[in-house]
Parts: structure tokens; sequence; C-alpha cells
């Protein structure tokens, strides 16, 4: 059974970068594309960026091209995303995810995810 373990979230100021990570364990990694959800206060959980399983394709929402990056370790079987020029609405509890339709179908199994807040 797959099991993910998102860290590094933490509050940060309008403007800061962070970087998350997502342990992935239970299966064979590389087997899978990966992904990266969100859930804000008062909102539905949302897609934020996917990767497939040898790093050669992304996608990524609108909402987030051009500051966040998304990537993996398949050595590791570790999963990224990078977030810079951070904006208060981005404020949500980031979770990781597989994905088994590309890109945004996730296959239903989350961890705990791990909370970022954007001070404005």
């Amino acid at each position: 059974q797959v099991q993910l373990a998102e860290s590094g979230g933490g509050l940060v100021q309008a403007g800061d970068s962070l970087s998350l990570s997502c342990a992935f364990s239970g299966g064979t990694f590389i087997n899978y594309a990966m992904g990266w959800f969100r859930q804000g206060p008062g909102k539905e959980r949302a897609f934020v960026a996917a990767i497939s399983w040898s790093g050669s394709s992304t996608s990524y929402s609108d909402l987030v091209l051009g500051r966040f990056t998304i990537s993996r370790d398949n050595n590791k079987n570790m999963v990224y995303l990078q977030m810079d020029s951070l904006k208060p609405d981005d404020t949500a509890v980031y979770y990781c995810a597989v994905i088994t339709d590309w890109p945004r179908g996730a296959s239903g199994a989350w961890g705990q995810g791990t909370l970022v807040t954007v001070s404005s």
C-alpha cells in the first residue's frame, strides 16, 4: 500500500520561497507519475503540479506556473515542490499524490499534508 509523507511547510512572508518534500513508500516509485495538490481555507483540494515517472514531463496550474517547480529523485523515492514568489493566496495544506490520470487525476491516496502559510 502506497504511503506518502509530506514535509517542509511553514510560515513565510509574501515574496519568500519554500521547498516541500514528499517521501513515497509501499510501492515502486518509478511506476508512477506524481503530483502536488493543495487545499486552501474554505476551498476544495486543487491541482498544483505533476511530474512524469522519468521527470521529463511536467504540468502546472496556471496559478503557479512560473513560480513553482516540481521535481523528483527516483533514487530516493522523493518528490519536491520548490515554491518561489509566494503569495498569500498560496496559503493551503499541500498534499502529494500518485497521478493515475495524467496530469490531474490523483489516485485518492493522500498523506497528512503540510501546511504553508503566507503572510502579507
